[in-house]
């Protein structure tokens, strides 16, 4: 079991090593600035919602209560 768990060690560091190709620095550098870009804008969106969502409860709850 042990010589089974090696030999897959091995063949995935082949793998990685041998046949993956890699991006570029430049190219992590870009797609990280995209994916941060689009997480902010994303975080933004969210809480729109959900201010205009608790908004429109809160009006509800007021509305119902009264």
């Amino acid at each position: 079991m042990f010589k089974s768990f090696i030999e897959y060690v091995k063949g995935a560091y082949y793998e990685l090593v041998n046949n993956v190709v890699w991006p570029s620095w430049d190219e992590v550098y870009k797609l990280t600035i995209v994916v941060a870009v689009f997480s902010a804008i994303f975080s933004i969106f969210i809480g729109i919602v959900d201010y205009i969502f608790r908004t429109i409860l809160q009006s509800y709850y007021k509305f119902i209560k009264s």
